[in-house]
């Protein structure tokens, strides 16, 4: 039996050297393009694309591989577009920047990686991370296993913002951060703030247009941009071919980063009738993060976990993420897939799906959120987000009808990334 596995685990390792023919027999297809459940297909996979998609159960040839997902339900690679793989949050964290090198946090970072991965998700976007681009290259190099990565590296803020990295810190450490470490004051240090991660090789840019609720400031939600420095932000961003996404939980904040023209809001916690509007006036994606709110509200209930300070943002603000989801897809804005892992331990990314469809979303809709709307919000669904012939070969599989049980999308039983198989059944 040994032998066996062995053998099949290294003719699935190899197939792409010979460029060799996979066939997925798939009981069901997710056709995420259609927003259809699909019955007994086969895909052939060729190199790193889908070669072709066949109705019923296609024979393969002698010289193909046969892998028998009949009993399960297939679908494109899962995108989860908000991350942050270089920290996982625990009780101590706070305390990781004075013991923890780049090298410490990047190594670890694989670990996550590959969580992510083999939790069915081939593409992320890290918003926030100092080792993000670094990461993504390694990956894209075959050096360890991941998802793809749009990574946007560090976060910009302002003086004391969400993602200033001394807030909290004593005197003799606080400094004086500037736009290289992500802390604008205006629209020049704006404008040099969006370069430099454009000189880092950002693929996104990532602001904190209002407070947080993790960091160590006593506002969880009040606007930390002017309109100015907005603009800067994202008519340099333009100039250099990225698009923004707004970390905002206070409504307020959120209507300006709209107004402003970011591509995405992240969390959206507070949001009101007018931001919705907004959002559906300016297609402004909505990226929910619905686990980071469950997550914090309920740590929040633990004494002692977190400081006082960010004890009393996460009881204030993590409980009405759901309602102001529910609000917002009733209301027809558009949703994509986001977890914010993290702050939420990383390879549970799929719990959102549960969330999703507990505020109100059909399990089909929360499904095609992580696949064609995520690819559409980062413009690649020419090439991914669903299963056609010429696409990228990502395919995923999960026991069962996540369409009955939506709970099934955290059982992810076969995952390939551009053709690599990384788990099978």
């Amino acid at each position: 039996m040994r032998i066996l596995v062995f053998i099949s685990t290294f003719l699935i390792s190899v197939s792409g050297m010979f460029a060799q023919e996979i066939y997925l027999h798939c009981g069901r297809l997710i056709d995420s393009k259609s927003n259809n459940l699909l019955n007994e297909k086969t895909i052939v996979i060729k190199d790193d694309k889908i070669f072709a998609v066949h109705d019923g159960y296609v024979k393969p040839d002698e010289n193909s591989l046969l892998i028998d997902l009949k009993n399960n339900t297939v679908m494109p690679g899962l995108m989860d577009l908000h991350t942050h793989l270089v920290f996982q949050f625990h009780e101590k964290v706070y305390m990781e920047k004075f013991y923890l090198d780049e090298a410490d946090k990047a190594l670890r970072a694989t670990v996550y990686a590959k969580k992510t991965l083999l939790a069915g998700f081939t593409t992320v976007r890290e918003l926030g991370g100092s080792i993000s681009n670094s990461l993504r290259d390694a990956i894209a190099k075959g050096w360890v296993d991941g998802p793809r990565i749009f990574s946007a590296g560090n976060a910009i803020a302002t003086t004391g913002g969400h993602a200033d990295p001394t807030s909290g810190l004593n005197a003799h450490f606080i400094g004086n951060p500037g736009p290289k470490d992500g802390v604008i004051n205006g629209p020049d240090e704006a404008r040099k703030a969006v370069r430099q991660r454009y000189k880092n090789g950002a693929d996104w840019i990532k602001i904190t247009a209002t407070g947080g609720v993790l960091s160590t400031a006593k506002n969880g939600q009040n606007p930390q941009f002017t309109m100015d420095e907005l603009a800067a932000i994202i008519e340099t961003a333009d100039d250099y071919g990225m698009h923004v996404a707004a970390h905002a939980h206070g409504a307020e904040g959120i209507k300006r980063a709209i107004k402003a023209g970011v591509r995405s809001i992240e969390h959206g916690s507070l949001m009101d009738d007018e931001g919705i509007q907004l959002m559906k006036k300016n297609g402004t994606w909505f990226v929910p993060t619905l686990s980071a709110g469950k997550w914090v509200a309920e740590k929040a209930k633990k004494d002692g976990y977190f400081p006082p300070m960010v004890a009393h943002k996460a009881a204030e603000i993590g409980p009405k993420v759901m309602a102001t989801f529910a609000k917002a897809y009733k209301s027809g804005v558009k949703i994509a897939f986001g977890s914010d892992c993290a702050v939420s331990p990383h390879g549970d990314n799929a719990n959102e799906f549960i969330y999703m469809v507990e505020g109100g979303m059909q399990p089909l809709e929360a499904i095609r959120s992580a696949t064609l709307s995520a690819a559409q919000l980062l413009e690649i669904d020419d090439r991914l987000g669903t299963i056609e012939n010429g696409k990228i070969a990502d395919i995923i599989a999960v026991p069962g009808n996540p369409l009955k049980d939506i709970a099934k999308m955290k059982d992810v039983v076969f995952v390939m990334k551009e053709g690599k198989v990384y788990k099978q059944p």
